[in-house]
């Protein structure tokens, strides 16, 4: 009798040559997708990793909870990797290994595969889940282990068992998609002195093909979290959709990095993620207007901690779980509105308002109205500066 083993299958290259190569090792594959808004045809999907082999595939709908308990904590955190990146890959990860993990326990299964590499983070972000959450099941990372060194060889070994798959050895490029961003990585970009080629560009529009006219946006926070775009509220899967659309259609979106990854080397990927630019700088907006200077300061080092918890991997952390307590309080008056101007790949805030501002007319003015004693000044740098003084 056969060993069952759930693979985490993307449709992609690696996974779909991962069903054979596993078959092959005595194995009955079992394929979970995890639907966290790919915009694949899952369906499709689903019936090729049947024709290549896979005994079953689930595909488990999780794009609400992503984008709620996943990217929504995130975005209230402030959390950019690099303060570049929105970590849409790296949150993926930790909630398709949980629900795999659910799985193989229902399927009574003996292992748990993935299509990372050996060089990338992700292969850390699923098999530490793993550990964490079903340490009795054996990890196989097949492409870690396999003799096919280059996804020129994935290709062959794909045409020669008639495996069905859709890069061809001319676009190699490495593409993870979710509603809250698409990276892009291999083939001319890992130079990082090239030029991205217009067909990187999986999304969005380039900015020169933009619109030549700015379109503004209005998004409505409640304790941090977007609710409303333009006075209509919308579930958060439908929210981050719209934005997309809106977003992509101005060129709004899009990173160029070079990212250092835990397993100690550099390498150079493209992201794009239209909803996430627009709500990380009205967020961050709203904050700038309700949040006193201290907890800002200190929130922003608490974002650069978080941001790399994640990327490293450990979600299902207790320091993950003891930061997040204090940002939910930090988001107790993060209430209010932020206007956005999109235009040329740009997602500029030009307004924002909450009821429960810090920000008061009266002291900041230079005209009438100005009730800021300025003769204070004087005592105040006084003081401040006696503690350096000679």
């Amino acid at each position: 009798m056969s060993k069952k083993i759930v693979l985490a299958y993307s449709g992609g290259l690696d996974t779909s040559v991962a069903i054979r190569w596993l078959m092959d090792r005595g194995y009955d594959v079992v394929c979970y997708m995890g639907d966290v808004g790919q915009g694949q045809d899952t369906e499709n999907s689903r019936k090729r990793a049947l024709d290549i082999g896979a005994s079953k595939c689930e595909v488990g709908d999780l794009r609400e909870k992503f984008i709620k308990d996943y990217a929504f904590q995130t975005l209230k955190t402030g959390a950019l990797y690099q303060n570049k990146y929105n970590l849409a890959t790296a949150l993926s990860r930790p909630i398709i290994a949980s629900a795999m993990i659910a799985f193989a326990k229902q399927e009574k299964a003996v292992a748990v595969a993935h299509g990372c590499t050996g060089k990338g983070n992700d292969q850390v972000r699923f098999e530490v889940t793993f550990a964490l959450m079903a340490p009795e099941l054996k990890i196989i990372a097949p492409v870690r282990e396999w003799e096919l060194k280059t996804r020129s060889a994935e290709v062959d070994y794909a045409k020669k068992h008639k495996i069905p798959i859709e890069q061809t050895k001319k676009k190699l490029y490495s593409i993870d998609r979710n509603l809250w961003g698409i990276s892009v990585e291999g083939g001319s970009l890992e130079d990082p002195w090239c030029e991205p080629a217009v067909d990187t560009y999986v999304s969005i529009n380039t900015p020169e093909k933009a619109p030549e006219k700015p379109e503004y946006v209005k998004i409505t926070f409640d304790k941090g979290i977007p609710k409303a775009l333009n006075g209509k509220e919308y579930g958060a899967v439908e929210l981050v959709e719209k934005l997309n659309k809106i977003g992509l259609k101005h060129g709004v979106g899009r990173v160029d990095m070079v990212e250092d990854r835990l397993v100690g080397i550099k390498s150079r990927e493209i992201y794009e993620a239209p909803a996430s630019e627009i709500l990380y700088a009205s967020h961050f907006a709203l904050e700038e207007l309700v949040l006193d200077r201290d907890v800002r300061g200190f929130k922003q080092f608490i974002a650069v901690r978080y941001s790399e918890l994640i990327y490293n991997g450990l979600w299902f952390t207790p320091l993950r779980q003891a930061l997040d307590t204090f940002v939910d309080k930090t988001q107790e008056n993060v209430n209010g509105e932020v206007k956005v101007k999109l235009y040329k790949g740009k997602a500029m805030v030009c307004g924002r308002r909450s009821p429960n501002s810090r920000y008061k007319m009266q002291l900041a003015t230079y005209g009438e109205g100005d009730v800021f004693d300025q003769s204070l000044a004087k005592g105040f740098i006084d003081l401040w500066a006696l503690p350096f003084k000679k």
